[in-house]
């Protein structure tokens, strides 16, 4: 059965949409990628898909389904096209719910936290030293805590690659315009985030996300 396009709804720097589309080309599933400008997510024509007015946000025609918050998206994409389990692993097991652990900490670590960095950095209307401080200190210690749980490791879970792994890359992409010397203090991070980035799915979604930006 051909599948028909899901729309993503997407912002193009935004590192979030980005972790759904790489899913998308993971899994082969057609997609249309709209860019929603800022102004346009709080206006009622977007909040009718998702009333928290961000995105990412997807509607699905081949469920009639509509989703929004980056980490539910990937879990319905898992659970729904990957019966396989071609980048995930079978319900229920213990690497289903390491999995899942590993995808809560990206929702709640490394997103807030790498987020905070760039608009205290990048965007805030006042230098703020103790809150750049902050969360470049949050951004080092997530990604101490990769960098050890990857010793030994070519992957986090059951040593093959996952979504989980493709999860984390969109929000180092954007940190790479930051001097944190990646190679030198987190070596196997370092290692791992090149591993997944040479994948054909998600060079492809990084090159794409540089062109979107270039266009704004």
């Amino acid at each position: 059965m051909s599948l028909k396009p899901i729309t993503v709804y997407g912002h193009g720097p935004g590192p979030n949409p980005w972790k759904v589309i790489m899913v998308l080309e993971e899994l082969n599933i057609p997609y249309t990628h709209k860019i929603v400008d800022f102004p346009d997510m709080k206006k009622e024509a977007f909040e009718s898909i998702n009333i928290n007015g961000r995105v990412p946000a997807i509607e699905d025609p081949n469920t009639d389904f509509a989703l929004w918050e980056s980490g539910a998206i990937v879990e319905y994409l898992i659970e729904t096209y990957d019966k396989q389990n071609s980048i995930s692993f079978a319900p229920g097991s213990k690497d289903y719910f390491l999995a899942k652990q590993w995808l809560h900490f990206q929702m709640s670590g490394q997103g807030p936290y790498f987020g905070q960095a760039v608009w205290f950095s990048r965007l805030h209307s006042e230098k703020l030293q103790s809150a750049i401080d902050r969360y470049f200190n949050e951004v080092r210690r997530v990604s101490g805590v990769l960098d050890r749980a990857l010793e030994g490791k070519q992957y986090l879970v059951a040593g093959r690659y996952s979504y989980i792994d493709a999860a984390f890359v969109p929000w180092y992409v954007l940190a790479a315009q930051f001097d944190l010397d990646l190679e030198k203090n987190y070596p196997n991070l370092t290692g791992w985030l090149k591993r997944v980035q040479e994948r054909p799915a998600i060079s492809k979604s990084i090159q794409a996300r540089a062109e979107a930006c270039a266009q704004k």
